[in-house]
């Protein structure tokens, strides 16, 4: 379905809508020109009505046409504002990645809240594939969801007809990729985020992230930069990590350039501080995530008088009682240098967003208050 031509917009202030209405009121919104946001059912009552107030009391911006949130994984969750056509521009090529042809099913397994998610009901309403929001489906050919819920879908054996996904908001583990491949799943994985939707993507060739059709990519001082026509116009409300310097913008998220090839390491705001040394918890996860038992696990620091911060790990484990201590500190010494090693061990489940994401701050606070046993 095509979208209507421009009307002038009946409201000037973003109009919330419960995850359970979408996508009907979302068609509706959008054919009447005003702004929506679906909000998150799992937000705490605090949270939701600082929302609430927030798209009560602030203006929608010029030009603004689409509201979704950012992920919350470090701090409460922004509203980020953008034009229709700033992901409209993104559908032709998304289509040609996925090798996507009339008739197909997108498996939605994040709710409409998720910006991911918010992306293809948007694709969907423009004639792209149509949606279908479950764990599992036998008519989904499509996939868009995070590297937690691939996963997910891959072992319950839950979409039978998936021939092709679209994975991002974190890295993907090779073993995913290698499951996937294994059952003739094309896999395109992205590196993105709700301000700058799609940056860069690897589509199985093995060489790593290279910049998505249409922009550009420079990693100035470790921070990378993208000059795109898919970024948004900004926030509601307060500033967050979106910043741009004329055409490029930037979400403060680190990595490296190399031929070509982008390797991400991580948002500059999760880095951890301790004793004079930076880490980076996304590096420390990829390489615990190779060990026997573990099966996801999240790095965070926590405060320590005299060196800042302590790094710590909390491992799901993949298995009841298959994780030890001495294991795991054995490992660690193998692993990384000695400012880099986890000083402090966790098992338990990781607290994640509505999209699957490591829930950092929640995370933290959990380890901080003792919620969660030592190893």
């Amino acid at each position: 379905m095509a979208r209507p031509p421009h009307h002038h917009r009946v409201s000037s202030f973003v109009v919330p809508i419960e995850a359970r209405d979408a996508p009907a009121r979302l068609a509706l919104l959008r054919r009447s020109d005003r702004v929506p946001l679906v909000l998150d059912e799992r937000w705490p009552a605090p949270v939701r009505a600082g929302i609430l107030s927030l798209l009560a009391q602030t203006p929608v911006p010029a030009g603004a046409e689409w509201a979704a949130l950012t992920s919350g994984s470090s701090a409460a969750p922004r509203v980020v504002v953008r034009t229709h056509t700033s992901w409209a521009r993104s559908f032709p090529a998304v289509e040609q990645l996925l090798g996507a042809l009339p008739g197909d099913v997108v498996l939605l397994p994040a709710p409409p809240s998720s910006s991911l998610t918010l992306f293809s009901l948007a694709h969907a309403l423009a004639g792209g594939p149509a949606p279908e929001f479950a764990a599992t489906s036998s008519r989904a050919t499509l996939f868009h969801g995070t590297p937690t819920h691939f996963a997910a879908v891959l072992a319950s054996s839950g979409a039978p007809q998936l021939r092709a996904a679209l994975v991002g908001g974190m890295a993907l583990p090779t073993d995913i990729r290698a499951e996937a491949l294994a059952r003739r799943i094309r896999v395109v994985e992205y590196y993105g985020a709700a301000e700058l939707s799609f940056v860069a993507y690897d589509d199985d060739d093995g060489k790593g992230l290279r910049a998505f059709p249409g922009v550009e990519i420079a990693v100035h001082d470790g921070v990378i930069w993208a000059r795109s026509p898919y970024i948004a116009l900004g926030y509601l409300g307060e500033a967050g990590p979106l910043r741009r310097d004329g055409a490029w913008a930037s979400v403060g998220d680190r990595g490296k350039l190399e031929a070509g090839r982008l390797r991400v390491a991580g948002r500059e705001d999760d880095a951890i501080q301790t004793a004079g040394a930076t880490v980076i918890p996304s590096e420390i996860e990829q390489a615990l995530r190779t060990l026997d038992g573990v099966a996801d696990v999240a790095v965070v620091g926590l405060p320590a008088p005299g060196v800042g911060r302590l790094v710590a790990a909390l491992i799901e484990p993949d298995r009841p009682g298959c994780l030890d201590a001495a294991m795991l500190r054995a490992a660690a010494s193998r692993l990384f240098a000695p400012v880099h090693r986890p000083r402090l061990w966790f098992a338990g489940t990781i607290a994640r967003t509505s999209s699957g994401k490591i829930a950092r701050a929640e995370v933290e606070r959990r380890l901080a208050s003792g919620e969660v046993p030592r190893v």
